[in-house]
């Protein structure tokens, strides 16, 4: 659900590691998809559901947020829902007033309604359209967003292709098919790939076995030297992906990211899925990007998630003496 401009501009080694943010913008959506771990039962921890949570329209929608970016100072928000479309007129003010704070953004859409032109324009501003498989599939779990509706709604713009790939999806040839498909589309920058990430306990259709992941990891990792829109799925992250964070304090991703629900309060952990995640089966793209970009070596041999854990060390102890919070 919620990637990382990290694995556009793996330079930036330690910029990857800043605060960010994963905003639920609204709790409504036209779409039922099946797996949606954004409607489930325990996403906020129990008690209440995303679609029983208070979320605002108009201004004060558009307040709110800039209140919470004021407080929380992140480097990149990442804006899901819901279906954030939904709130474009609230959108259309609130994109350009966090550019020029210099924020880095991202919208998780499923384009389900046109995407609004100007909207290419916005510096810092990454449309990722998530789209579950081939048309066959994908036009029946995420009706009314139909692929015919999103190759409309996308003209203009240089969208990011991201698929979360379920255990229907990993029949030999399948992930190649899709990657063709969009790595041909002149509205497409760059195809991304997560793995369903399932609940402890879970045995749904949509979650993967052992030797599913390990299918698809490989036949990704195959297309990347020759489809230029996979280019982002590098081989640490892909690796990232057969050995994932065993546990949320070990995951960069969750230590670095603040999630919050549609009421713009509720806070949402241990990471964007919430409720009790399998981390053993993690398949976050964004999660992955970051493991990656931790065991990056910097010169002299140490590894940039080492000067991560290090400083954040350092950083809970100043909290302590302090009287705060740790991070």
């Amino acid at each position: 659900m919620v990637a990382k401009r990290v694995l556009t501009g793996w330079g930036r080694i330690l910029g990857g590691f800043q605060p960010t943010l994963s905003l639920e913008i609204t709790r409504e959506c036209p779409l039922r998809c099946p797996g949606c771990y954004a409607y489930g039962e325990d996403h906020l921890g129990g008690g209440v559901v995303l679609r029983e949570l208070r979320d605002y329209k108009g201004q004060e929608l558009v307040d709110g947020v800039l209140d919470v970016v004021r407080r929380l100072k992140p480097t990149h928000v990442s804006i899901v829902g819901g279906e954030p479309l939904v709130r474009y007129r609230e959108l259309d003010e609130l994109l350009p007033k966090l550019a020029a704070k210099g924020v880095l953004m991202q919208i998780v859409t499923s384009a389900v309604r046109p995407i609004p032109e100007a909207w290419a324009t916005i510096p810092g501003l990454q449309i990722c359209v998530s789209i579950d498989g081939l048309a066959p599939e994908h036009n029946v779990r995420r009706a009314p967003a139909t692929y015919d509706r999103i190759l409309k709604h996308i003209k203009g713009h240089q969208i990011t292709v991201h698929c979360t790939v379920t255990r229907q999806q990993t029949r030999p040839g399948y992930v190649t098919e899709f990657s063709e498909y969009w790595n041909a589309q002149p509205d497409v920058k760059a195809v991304w790939f997560s793995l369903y990430t399932p609940q402890k306990g879970e045995d749904s259709p949509e979650r993967l076995l052992p030797e599913d992941r390990a299918r698809v990891v490989q036949e990704i990792g195959g297309l990347r030297g020759r489809l230029e829109k996979l280019r982002d799925m590098r081989p640490g992250l892909l690796e990232a992906y057969l050995n994932p964070p065993k546990d949320p304090a070990s995951c960069i991703f969750a230590q670095t990211t603040t999630c919050l629900s549609a009421d713009l309060t509720t806070k949402i952990s241990p990471c964007q899925f919430g409720g009790n995640p399998d981390c053993s089966q993690c398949g976050c793209v964004a999660s992955a990007a970051l493991d990656a970009v931790g065991r990056y070596k910097l010169p002299g041999g140490l590894r940039a998630g080492q000067v991560y854990w290090a400083s954040r060390k350092v950083g809970n102890g100043v909290r302590r003496l302090r009287g705060g919070a740790q991070a």
